[in-house]
């Protein structure tokens, strides 16, 4: 199962982990895992590449895990994109969860 966890601070969203592996086929052929992770790196890239901002992003290829965290003192037009960014990430993961309840986990830590 692939375990998302959003972090938050208050109200705002700070990043989040991602790991494992769904599970809903054989690693290569895995549509859940191809999903979750197609989102997460359009985030990582519009707002490191696009937005040009520094956010934190480590990738362990040896557990699959992908660790995402914000920097603070945004500008407020770049704090509310991001966290739409964020918020938009964690409701497609929740659609994801409820397609495949099995293979994805949301949570909020």
């Amino acid at each position: 199962m692939t375990t998302v966890t959003f972090l938050t601070e208050e109200d705002r969203i700070i990043g989040f982990d991602a790991v494992g592996h769904s599970g809903w086929a054989e690693e290569g052929s895995d549509i859940v895992c191809a999903a979750v992770t197609s989102a997460v790196r359009l985030v990582d890239a519009t707002i490191n590449d696009v937005m040009g901002l520094c956010a934190s992003v480590k990738v362990n290829h040896k557990d699959g895990s992908i660790a995402f965290r914000l920097p603070g003192g945004l500008a407020e037009t770049a704090e509310s994109t991001c966290q739409n960014l964020l918020a938009g990430l964690m409701v497609y993961l929740t659609v994801l969860h409820d397609e495949y309840p099995e293979n994805v986990e949301v949570m909020e830590g």
